[in-house]
């Protein structure tokens, strides 16, 4: 049996947790898939009750499982805490001693959310991209970092931004690969002009695509992460799947984020080394969007980008596509017929609370099988 640790966290992770276990639980009684569930805590629920974000024996259950699937962390109410204890450094150690070095982010605009989108509907309608981030690297891991006082007086902070051939090389893969499923086209991001750590990427990432993916018929370009924003609200469809590195890829990811209309839609992947004889591959799942605290508590939080999350895992730790397709079939067709939470909420359409959402969704599943 599939080993699962669920995280719900804090905010509104317990809620849209509460609607994926439904689902959970209905795909055991449908024969489908059955998971040896486990729940443990993660960010400030952990800081209340042990006194830090991550305690030993939950990262030892995370590091044992099959995955890991989580809710949210964080909220203002720890904001007193000193750095090395807040809610967000819990999720940090454990995506750092799992090795989850790849982080998936998918932006696909559902046809019956295009015109919720910010901008013109023939710019996002259709939208199915990929952002594959580094995400153990770079400026937010480098060393040496902290606030040091210089000779005159003057603070200074210092985070140091660096990538090594292998943490480039194996993120790259990941990249050239799911492109192999989709449309065989990879667009590489970096400040290759301005940063020595950028230029490197963009060399190991050229060597690496003519090495092992040029013959395979995948067409590769490079960009500068400034251009990528803009052209990420200018033309998005021009993408299909974009690596780049940790510091760029959390401020794109959020920026293709706003082109599907809610963060309340948007599920991610973080993955470890591709499994191999003995070793399987670690996994977090984990919707996009943060614990929203204000609305915590009050029923009306989306929990789709949760639920898609889980249909991610499916799909990439357990290679069970047909269940996945059977939940984004499910989603899809409760959009279609009009059913929206707050954060999606479109004139002449029905608000539904979390709950209800849950409800809907399950009954869906009932009619597609």
């Amino acid at each position: 049996m599939k080993r699962l640790l669920v995280l719900s966290g804090d905010g509104i992770g317990p809620e849209v947790m509460a609607q994926v276990m439904r689902v959970i639980d209905w795909m055991a009684r449908k024969g489908r898939v059955q998971f040896d569930v486990s729940e443990g805590l993660i960010g400030g629920c952990s800081c209340d009750v042990h006194g830090v974000s991550l305690t030993d024996d939950t990262l030892a259950e995370a590091m044992a499982a099959d995955a890991v699937l989580l809710g949210a962390v964080g909220g203002p109410r720890w904001d007193g805490l000193s750095f090395d204890k807040k809610p967000e450094q819990g999720l940090l150690r454990l995506r750092k001693a799992m090795d989850l070095f790849a982080n998936l982010r998918p932006a696909i605009v559902f046809d019956a959310l295009a015109d919720a989108a910010t901008l013109k509907l023939d710019v996002v309608k259709g939208l199915d991209l990929m952002i594959v981030r580094e995400l153990t690297g770079g400026v937010y891991f480098g060393k040496p970092r902290g606030i040091d006082i210089l000779s005159d007086g003057n603070r200074i902070g210092i985070n140091t931004h660096s990538y090594s051939t292998n943490e480039i090389v194996r993120v790259a893969r990941i990249a050239f690969d799911l492109s192999l499923k989709r449309n065989r086209k990879v667009s590489s991001v970096d400040k290759a002009n301005v940063m020595e750590a950028g230029a490197l990427w963009r060399e190991e990432v050229t060597r690496i695509w003519n090495e092992e993916y040029k013959d395979k018929g995948v067409e590769l370009s490079h960009m500068y992460a400034d251009n990528c924003a803009m052209q990420l609200v200018r033309a998005p469809k021009q993408f299909d799947v974009i690596v780049t590195d940790n510091l760029f890829g959390d401020l794109l990811s959020d920026c293709a984020a706003t082109l599907t209309g809610s963060l309340g839609m948007l599920p991610s992947a973080s993955l470890g080394m591709p499994p191999e004889e003995g070793r399987r591959r670690r996994a977090l799942y984990e919707p996009a969007h943060g614990s929203a605290p204000d609305i915590a508590g009050k029923d009306i939080a989306n929990p789709l980008a949760t639920l898609l999350s889980f249909a991610m895992m499916l799909r990439y730790s357990f290679d069970q596509p047909s269940d996945a397709d059977l939940i984004e079939r499910a989603v899809q067709r409760v959009l279609s017929g009009g059913l929206r939470t707050a954060d999606i909420m479109q004139p002449n359409k029905a608000k539904v609370s979390t709950t209800v959402m849950g409800d809907v969704i399950l009954r869906e599943l009932d009619k597609l099988t």
